[in-house]
This record gives C-alpha cells, structure tokens and sequence, in this order.
C-alpha cells in the first residue's frame, strides 16, 4: 500500500496494535467508540483520518498515557492546540484560545434544609431535600467567600423584608378617615 493511500498509516497501526493488546474485536472497540465497524477498520489500515471527537475517544477508551495519546493527535496531524485533556499535567497551552460550550440548567430546585460549612478560603451551602423516610439527599452545592456571603445574606434579608410587607393583608382606612363618612345615602 503506498502512503497517497494510506495518509495515516502509522496512526492507524498504532491504534490496531492498541486494540490488539487488549484482545478486542473491531465491533467491541468500534460499538464502544459508537463508530462503524467499517470505518475502525479503514482508520486502522491509514486510510482514514479519525474525527477529533472519535479519536478522543480512543484514546480514552485504550486509557492511553498523556505523551502517547499527544503522540497520537500529532501522527493524526491536528494543527493548533493539544486538547487539554491530552496534555502532560503543568504542561501550558500554546497561546490560541479554546471555546466550550455548556448547557446551563435554568430549573429551580427546592430544599428542605442547608448544611452551611466554613473555611479558612469562604463558606460552602449544602443544600438538601428529604428523600424516603427520613434520607437527606444534596441537591445544590455552592461554594463562596467571606465578602460574597456577606452579599448574599444582605440580598437575602432585604427580599425577606419585601416578602413580609407584600404578604400584609391591605386594609381600606377605618371609616371615620372616609371624607364622605358623614354622608349616609338613601337609597
């Protein structure tokens, strides 16, 4: 096979050696991976480059060490920055911004109790909720310093002194502060 038709040969070797190592089928490590059978099987003769995803996940799923598994993106020829996940810890990313996307939940999630824990660096809330019979289960855990604490109590006091007078109920003044009081009307 010459190298125009096997671009990734030695990338694609390497991974089939990873697989034999561990005595897996190609539909055992490409069902893992969620690709084709078909497509591990033409990564593995060099005739296909893996996407970035799928190859991160080969490498996770043959649990590489850091330096082998960015030996694996650089024969992949990734240009630009190693995936944080692929670098030797304390190694410092090159320079070029990375964007990640995360999906925020925006639900409210309601609590029986707060189990407040204090630290030299701030506080951390434990929020919890009764699960079964008398089972705590943490729903919420938020951590913060000393000042932001602060902030929120006096967030938390002024909302409750809001809440109390909304929850007065309103009163029409008493009958003698009535302008037309002395007016009886006939009917």
């Amino acid at each position: 096979m010459n190298e125009s038709k096997a671009p990734f040969k030695t990338l694609g070797a390497h991974l089939k050696y990873l697989r034999e190592q561990l005595k897996e089928s190609l539909a055992e490590v490409s069902g893992a991976v969620e690709i084709d059978e078909g497509q591990l099987s033409r990564i593995e003769a060099g005739i296909e480059r893996p996407a970035e995803e799928i190859l991160l996940l080969l490498i996770s799923h043959f649990d590489m060490a850091d330096q082998e598994a960015v030996q694996l993106w650089e024969l992949a020829g990734y240009d630009g920055e190693v995936p944080e996940q692929l670098r030797p810890e304390g190694a410092q990313p090159t320079g070029k911004s990375i964007v990640m996307l995360l999906a925020l939940d925006t639900r409210t999630i309601y609590t029986d109790g707060v189990v407040i824990d204090a630290t030299p660096a701030g506080i951390t809330m434990n929020f919890t909720q009764v699960s079964g019979q008398s089972d705590t289960m943490p729903v919420a855990r938020v951590g913060m310093s000393y000042e932001q604490a602060q902030e929120v109590l006096r967030a938390l006091y002024s909302s409750l002194e809001k809440s109390a007078y909304l929850r007065q109920p309103k009163q029409l003044p008493p009958a003698s502060d009535c302008p037309h009081a002395d007016h009886q009307h006939d009917v």
